[in-house]
């Protein structure tokens, strides 16, 4: 009977402390993450003018579509897809992504025993005075031989290691959110890009135009010049203004080049890779009749850097119980099966194995000082996180009205300037007929002339602006991001 019960007794403690660790699984130090209450918000967006802003009727069309395809430029889609699979930036994101899924997998096997695999072959010489004496005194030398395989595993019975667990899976959706805001981004700023070139391309047109309109007007003043009919000073004024309107070409040029560069590094290509495929003018992309900005609550739970804040917070909040946990013994449960012989041929005999079973505690309790200071750091880590939680939905919120204000004005101001521009043209072609029919002075057409260019080159910018803030808008709204970017997160 007592033979029986010798392994009974041998394996009692293992399974007594395996109960313990079952019944206290769900048993873990520090608070629980629960997601804080949201700013009191409207339930619609205080600048969303219908008449300026028109809502959509259905909520899938406008912010959460792919917004880039809503301007209709087959061009602008195609640059946008390939900054998405190529841009430097969205591959450092990704590859932190992958860097915090892998330390996520490696918090993971901290529940998993620890097995490790151990081998030792030792030959000793013993000094003259540590050898045996008697007659039956052995050799100085000798030689042993021991294999194992160890096996530990941590008793997670306050948490430590699911708290670690919580922070790392925490971290691991907040730069998946990092790279979906990256994607947004992204996106915007090619967009953004690509809407100034075509505007410069369109400004570099018009002073081309106008330059070419003051130039025939600078041969009539010369012609009437050359028939004693015109003076020095208005030939001297046409040449002057021609030559302002003529300087205004180099920059726009310039301008020109630098968003071809832009567009070129943001789709991941060296800067001069697009010059041949953009050199050639366009007309800008269309700007959308209506954008569906939805309601605040339907925004801050589609904002991917909202997101991430709330899941940075989470991650702070379980590294508090990672750190409390330490003012708690840690225990462990260990275990050893092994061979033991003075020759190699007896390693694995019978008669040579070993085996050992054992509960291991550690527990610093005379350092409970700096576990507190640790735990009083991680705990105001956890308000910085929370304080930056609330920044980041401020500001969501402070975007999308921004943008939403700023869409509508530009939409009023572009109908005035190209009403503007409309009389402007009508005008300079009045002073023209009647500068040449001689009843008004060279001044009445260059002055028609210069405001014309103005309004113009005015309007052109109002397009281009307009179609930033649709951008601006989309952006705000974290148009074009669909959810966490890899399945499975």
């Amino acid at each position: 009977m007592s033979e029986i019960c010798k392994p009974l007794r041998r394996h009692a403690l293992a399974w007594a402390v395996t109960g313990l660790s079952a019944l206290l699984a769900g048993c873990a130090v520090g608070p629980d993450f629960r997601a804080p209450e949201l700013p009191a918000a409207g339930a619609q967006f205080a600048r969303a003018e219908p008449s300026a802003v028109p809502q959509l009727a259905s909520p899938e069309i406008g912010s959460d579509a792919a917004f880039w395809r809503q301007f209709q430029d087959r061009q602008l889609t195609q640059l946008v897809e390939q900054a998405l699979r190529a841009n430097q930036e969205l591959r450092g994101a990704l590859a932190r992504l992958d860097e915090a899924q892998a330390l996520l997998g490696e918090s993971r096997f901290d529940q998993l025993p620890t097995l490790t695999l151990s081998g030792q072959a030792l030959q000793q010489r013993l000094s003259e005075s540590q050898a045996p004496s008697g007659a039956q005194s052995g050799p100085r030398s000798q030689r042993s031989y021991s294999a194992g395989i160890n096996a530990s595993w941590e008793l997670d019975l306050f948490g430590r290691v699911r708290r670690n667990i919580e922070a790392g899976s925490a971290d691991l959706r907040a730069s998946a959110a990092d790279l979906a805001a990256l994607r947004v981004a992204i996106a915007a700023q090619v967009a953004a890009g690509y809407a100034d070139l075509r505007g410069w391309q369109q400004r570099l047109h018009l002073a081309e135009a106008n330059a070419a309109n003051q130039q025939d007007t600078l041969r009539l003043v010369q012609l009437r010049l050359a028939h004693g009919s015109g003076t020095d000073f208005d030939l001297a004024r046409a040449q002057a203004q021609l030559e302002t309107t003529r300087s205004r070409i180099p920059a726009l040029q310039a301008r020109i080049a630098v968003a071809q560069h832009r567009l070129a590094v943001l789709t991941g290509q060296v800067p001069e890779a697009l010059i041949a495929a953009l050199d050639a003018p366009a007309a800008l992309p269309q700007l959308p009749e209506s954008i569906a900005p939805g309601t605040p609550a339907e925004l801050l739970r589609r904002r991917p850097d909202v997101a991430a804040a709330e899941a940075r917070l989470h991650a702070a909040t379980a590294r508090v119980g990672v750190a409390t946990a330490e003012l708690f013994p840690r225990l462990s449960l260990g275990g050893l099966l092994g061979s033991s012989a003075l020759g190699a041929g007896a390693l694995f005999e019978a008669d040579s194995a070993s085996r050992s079973v054992f509960l291991g505690v550690d527990w610093s309790f005379l350092d409970v000082g700096r576990v507190r200071a640790r735990i009083a750091a991680s705990e105001a880590g956890a308000q910085v996180a929370l304080a930056q939680y609330q920044q980041s939905v401020l500001l969501a919120l402070e975007d999308t009205e921004n943008a939403l204000v700023g869409l509508a004005r530009t939409r009023t101001e572009d109908a005035h300037l190209a009403q503007a521009a409309e009389q402007r043209a009508r005008a300079e072609q009045l002073a023209q007929r009647r500068y040449r029919l001689g009843s008004v002075g060279l001044y009445e057409v260059l002055d028609a002339q210069r405001d014309l260019y103005a309004a113009q080159d005015a309007a052109a910018d109002s397009r281009v602006r307009g179609l930033r803030a649709s951008v601006a808008l989309y952006q705000a709204l974290a148009g074009g991001w669909e959810g966490q970017p890899r399945s499975g997160l």
